[in-house]
């Protein structure tokens, strides 16, 4: 017999905030679950965080339960014990509690046990695709053998990839979604002329951003660009920021909250994202609603987005960022193309 007979939904992701201060893990993430919570505060929502933070603890989160497992990339012993102490958990969960569902984020390790649990109870469980989970060599395919049915896709271009990749067409597509309430209502001046937001790693193509702001610069020597972010690649681009002498006209912010990435963001006139591969860019979504222009390389969704440009390479990023620094009256207008509330209203109605 259930000892609670409160609706819950069980939610595995390789990390979660530590606390509710904990602005800069997995934003996106954290978003949706807060806004699920709020639409439907009669649900109980529990977090299993494998990963990240890197302590064992159950505590409260915004009226969310997480229990946290400390990390499972501490040696062979180590993971398999910290799987036995999740699956127990589970197990614990399924007793006390009338779970209606799982979620997974990511097709990895959650997916995997979140997918055999489900199945062993006979309840749903879907797992959310949200990047490079898409890519060739994910061994959870494998070993999952998911059906397209429980798979949720992030974008049109995730779900191309998935389906290229794997053969299997997510069936469910929910893209990512933004909290308005966490941007300042005040109009900011516009005084960083192209801005970039993100983890400093190769992936980023941040070596890219910096070569366009020195092929910009012969036109507008007094461009400013900033990027937000720190990673592996801080001390590289800092070499080639002095090699290619844009000293004056580039700032690296180091790691920001989320707060004041959203801030930086409302002072920008375009917000240029280089990666070569992106599931859906929060931050791009973010800067819409900031009111920037956004240049991107990756198209995430098949229709198109207001004030969002894609480029198809190098060359014409270049020509669109020009054509945009010429133009004396950008008009910066708020673009919501993706709520928060949407997106939690999505994934609830899946477990209906």
């Amino acid at each position: 017999m259930k000892y609670n007979r409160a609706k819950t939904l069980v939610i595995l992701t390789p990390g979660f905030p530590a606390d509710e201060n904990d602005s800069t893990c997995v934003p996106p993430r954290q978003i949706f679950v807060r806004a699920l919570k709020q639409l439907h505060p009669e649900l109980n929502i529990i977090v299993l965080a494998l990963q990240y933070p890197f302590f064992s603890k159950t505590y409260q989160w915004h009226g969310v339960q997480v229990i946290s497992f400390g990390g499972l990339n501490k040696g062979r012993v180590h993971n398999l014990f910290a799987t036995f102490r999740v699956w127990a958990t589970l197990l614990r969960l399924n007793k006390t509690y009338c779970i209606i569902g799982s979620l997974s984020f990511w097709l990895g390790k959650c997916s995997w046990l979140g997918s055999k649990f489900a199945a062993k109870h006979h309840f749903k469980h879907y797992s959310w695709i949200l990047g490079q989970d898409a890519k060739p060599g994910n061994k959870y395919v494998a070993r999952i053998k998911p059906q397209g049915a429980s798979l949720i896709a992030l974008s049109d271009f995730i779900r191309r990839e998935f389906t290229k990749n794997y053969g299997i067409l997510p069936r469910q597509l929910v893209p990512v979604g933004i909290d308005t309430s966490l941007f300042s209502p005040s109009a900011a001046e516009r005084d960083i002329d192209i801005l970039g937001a993100g983890s400093l790693i190769p992936l980023k193509q941040y070596d890219v951003f910096l070569e366009i702001i020195a092929l910009l610069k012969p036109d507008f020597p007094n461009i400013k660009a900033t990027i937000c972010g720190d990673g592996a690649q801080m001390g590289h681009l800092k070499h080639l920021i002095k090699e290619l002498g844009i000293t004056a006209n580039v700032t690296l912010t180091g790691r920001l909250s989320n707060k004041e990435v959203l801030a930086h963001m409302q002072r920008a006139k375009i917000f240029l994202h280089t990666a070569n591969y992106e599931g859906f860019g929060t931050v791009c979504l973010e800067a819409l609603y900031a009111g920037t222009k956004v240049v991107s390389f990756v198209k995430p969704m098949d229709v198109a987005i207001k004030n969002w440009h894609i480029a198809t390479d190098k060359a014409q990023m270049l020509q669109l960022l020009k054509e945009m620094m010429q133009e004396t009256n950008l008009v910066h207008e708020p673009v919501l193309p993706y709520s928060a509330n949407d997106i939690a209203e999505m994934v609830f109605k899946l477990y209906c």
